[in-house]
């Protein structure tokens, strides 16, 4: 298979993981939720993921093509985040070779990003209009850059969990979400439990971005709280399946003060991304033949 091709299907395979996974407060099979379907989020991913994994496009045409597919197919924001952060590692697999890892080709992808790539990005943001996006004195994403994307990232880095994987070689995800990912795969945790362990593990560590640019720090705390509890009660659980009452109710409380994780839910999709692209690159260095 073309690795044009396998990406797509992998990326899209990202995408429907987690929505076969409860994640209180935000969009799944078990629940919709913020005037967002799991039908939408489908429909992102199959669109999104042409541009995402043309490789004639810059990492900013990728992202911005992928933002303007969405957005045209669904006309909501269903998917920045996860465009944002799936974008580069699908870039990064064309830097694979025998000797680089997958975050030592993102971080390569990172620090060479240009001042049209930002212009690409800051057109997409722009585009998609997040909730709570505010104006900026410096950089503003409505205005034309005058600095690289990662200068930009680095920028936003103190507010936007996003941005701050760019400036930190996806840590997040690298050193703290995948190792949870194989770590409840391991325990014979089915594959949507152990997206549940990382949503919730990260939660119960990070302040989600979303819920603080439109809240502060208000509920920051109530969330770490019960997704902490969550996490607790899945490593106890003999079967997933037993906390599904705390989970409905986890969800229900966050949708009814309009609370919705969907930073981390973007970051969760790209664990799961960052996870299925390792598989692969072992699975293809292994066999001595990376696919072209």
């Amino acid at each position: 298979m073309m690795l044009q091709q396998q990406l797509s299907k992998l990326y899209q395979q990202a995408c429907e993981m987690e929505l076969q996974a409860f994640k209180p407060g935000n969009v799944s099979v078990y629940a919709d939720g913020h005037d967002m379907t799991v039908a939408d989020f489908r429909i992102s991913a199959t669109v999104s993921a042409e541009a995402l994994c043309n490789s004639d496009y810059s990492l900013g045409e990728k992202i911005y093509y992928a933002v303007h597919a969405t957005k045209t197919a669904v006309a909501c924001n269903t998917n920045l985040g996860i465009i944002l952060l799936c974008a580069p590692l699908i870039q990064a697999m064309s830097e694979i070779k025998p000797g680089v890892s997958l975050r030592q080709a993102l971080h390569q992808v990172l620090i060479t990003t240009t001042i049209d790539d930002a212009d690409w990005v800051f057109k997409a943001i722009t585009l998609a209009a997040p909730g709570g996006l505010g104006h900026a004195d410096n950089q503003d994403v409505s205005e034309q850059p005058s600095i690289t994307l990662i200068e930009a990232m680095r920028l936003a880095s103190h507010k936007d969990r996003i941005a701050l994987q760019y400036v930190s070689d996806y840590q997040d995800i690298f050193d703290f979400a995948v190792p949870i990912h194989y770590n409840a795969i391991i325990k014979s945790i089915p594959p949507e439990w152990a997206v549940v362990s990382v949503y919730a593990a990260l939660l119960s560590h990070f302040p989600d971005s979303h819920i603080e640019r439109k809240y502060g720090k208000q509920y920051s705390e109530l969330v770490a709280n019960r997704m902490s509890k969550v996490s607790s009660e899945l490593s106890k659980a003999g079967m997933p399946e037993q906390i599904l009452p705390l989970l409905y109710s986890v969800d229900q409380e966050f949708k009814a003060k309009g609370l919705n994780p969907g930073t981390m839910a973007d970051m969760t999709v790209a664990t799961v991304f960052t996870v299925f692209l390792e598989e692969v690159i072992q699975l293809t260095l292994h066999n001595k033949n990376l696919p072209v």
